[in-house]
């Protein structure tokens, strides 16, 4: 079903795939890697990132789209809130409702405390439900934990918080076991195992799948066990800013209904922020992954708050986002795509890069084949290049698609395109948030007590670049830390007078940088609508 226009560039593809099957590229050295990054990659464009003007990390770097939400006036400047009467007064507030927040709230639970979900979709609509590829865990007899951190610390070019990044590889055995005892079905093989694959820059087969539904089926399993629980969950609810006691800790957030606009206040011992990633905003107008509440508003909400940010200034470019056809340019063509065999390919029918180089490489690659060489496909949104997905069938045989990765394979069926026989066309997509706030190791923001964090709202788990497997891991293992801390941390919590003072405090930083904006933030939900030319 492509158009005439490429049937040149299919040909060479065609006629070269048994050669490109026998051939891989060498990986890139250390040095190749870094001139790549800085030449081509996203994060190394200096031009589109701007210097923080207030707040803890005043004089940083950020993206602009970010440092505009990071530097507006809050949604309640200017607004009289009466904090005497809360709506709800619960041991624990979990805000966001994804795969992070699930888990921070079943472990809270578990605890024995108080504990209520509040998301401003609906629980599961978070980028977890769309995660494909699988969850790490070094739980093999050939591979280790200090094996996991290894591959996870060069992969994140060696800015990890240690401590963090520890935390994540040594929990993730024990993470596979909890979600396996509440029900995730990972694949397995004739005699009960696990079946574990490469990811990009793995050195061992520590990823483990449900097929390509590997987000879904956790989020499945998790929100089931929420709702069997009988814990609160407040849907189409924003968090739309944080509330502080007397005692300068966190305590609390103004809701909004998202239908009503009614506002409504929610009392805390703790906070757990849970709010999910950013690529909603669509830095520097990239295309986008991730589901349609992913705008930085827990980011907002804990700088606004006190809160520090950590690598604020770093994204992560999935390689491989669909570029054809528009109807689904942006959205995720899973990593487990080439862990199964499958290379990216330019115009001319050529290998251009290892296919399992970690994702940001990959994606520079890719960026610098378009680009600077020229070798870019051509399509209806730009240029991209081949993932030649018949590679897979050739190498595991018939069947291996529709048995490993049945959603990419209906997910182009929809278009005429039947990856089993025709490559398909990726060019990278803003996927995740590596920056975020930064925190302790028992998920404690650093700078705001009582406030907790965990998800991809959280920076230095995985540096500057995150493998792939290691956010589902995240979820879970951070997650449940943050469940377990917030919930401990309650039962000493004794509540003082609740205030926004800080609010106002940070419209006055605000006056006295001299920023003047319209803009109010959180930003909560992506505007689409096309203006009409006046």
């Amino acid at each position: 079903m492509y158009p005439e226009r490429l049937k040149t560039s299919l040909d060479a593809v065609e006629g070269l795939r048994k050669e490109n099957i026998a051939f891989t590229p060498e990986r890139m050295t250390a040095e190749q890697k870094q001139s790549l990054l800085q030449a081509y990659h996203p994060d190394y464009r200096k031009e589109e990132f701007v210097s923080l003007k207030v707040g803890p990390n005043k004089g940083e770097k950020v993206p602009r789209e970010l440092a505009d939400m990071l530097q507006a006036h809050s949604r309640l400047a200017g607004e009289e809130i009466d904090l005497s009467k809360p709506d709800y007064d619960v041991d624990v507030l979990v805000i966001g409702g994804g795969g992070a927040g699930s888990a921070a709230a079943i472990e809270a639970d578990r605890a024995g405390a108080r504990v209520m979900i509040v998301t401003k979709l609906r629980i599961g609509d978070a980028n977890t439900m769309m995660a494909e590829g699988g969850i790490q865990a070094a739980d093999k007899p050939n591979d280790s934990p200090a094996i996991h951190f290894i591959d996870a610390y060069g992969g994140g070019h060696f800015a990890a918080k240690r401590e963090l990044l520890s935390e994540l590889v040594c929990k993730a055995p024990e993470a596979i076991k909890w979600l396996s005892e509440l029900g995730v079905e990972f694949d397995k093989d004739a005699q009960g195992n696990m079946i574990t694959t490469h990811g990009g820059g793995t050195s061992r087969k520590r990823m483990h799948a449900a097929k390509d539904y590997s987000g879904a089926e956790i989020m499945r399993t998790l929100r089931d066990e929420v709702l069997n629980r009988g814990i609160p969950v407040v849907d189409f609810t924003a968090a739309i800013e944080l509330i502080l006691d007397s005692n300068g800790r966190a305590a609390g957030a103004v809701l909004m209904n998202m239908e009503t606009r009614e506002l409504l206040i929610a009392r805390a011992k703790t906070v757990v922020l849970a709010t999910g990633g950013a690529g909603r905003m669509h830095y520097q107008g990239f295309p986008t992954s991730n589901h349609y509440g992913a705008t930085a508003d827990g980011l907002v909400l804990g700088y606004r708050a006190g809160a520090a940010l950590l690598y604020a200034d770093t994204l992560q470019y999935h390689p491989t986002g669909a570029a054809y056809p528009s109807q689904i340019f942006g959205a995720l063509v899973t990593e487990k795509v080439r862990s199964l065999g499958a290379k990216l390919i330019n115009a001319k029918g050529e290998v251009f890069v290892h296919p399992l180089e970690t994702r940001d490489v990959a994606a520079a690659a890719i960026i610098r084949e378009c680009g600077e060489r020229g070798n870019g496909v051509e399509t209806d949104e730009g240029t991209g290049v081949w993932l030649d997905t018949p590679m897979i069938e050739e190498l595991g045989g018939e069947g291996t698609i529709e048995r490993r990765i049945p959603a990419m394979m209906r997910m182009f069926g929809e278009y005429g395109i039947d990856i089993r026989k025709e490559p398909i066309i990726v060019y990278p997509t803003l996927h995740y948030q590596n920056g975020g706030l930064d925190i302790d190791p028992d998920c404690m923001a650093c700078r705001l007590e009582n406030l907790y964090v965990a998800g991809e709202a959280v920076g230095g788990i995985h540096g500057r670049n995150r493998l792939m497997g290691n956010s589902l891991l995240d979820i879970i293992v951070f997650g449940r830390i943050a469940g377990q801390s917030a919930a401990a941390r309650s039962r000493e919590t004794e509540v003082g007078r609740l205030t926004l003072d800080h609010v106002a405090a940070y419209e006055a930083e605000l006056a006295a940088a001299g920023i003047e904006t319209d803009l109010r933030s959180p930003k909560l939900l992506p505007n689409y609508t096309r203006q009409k030319d006046i």
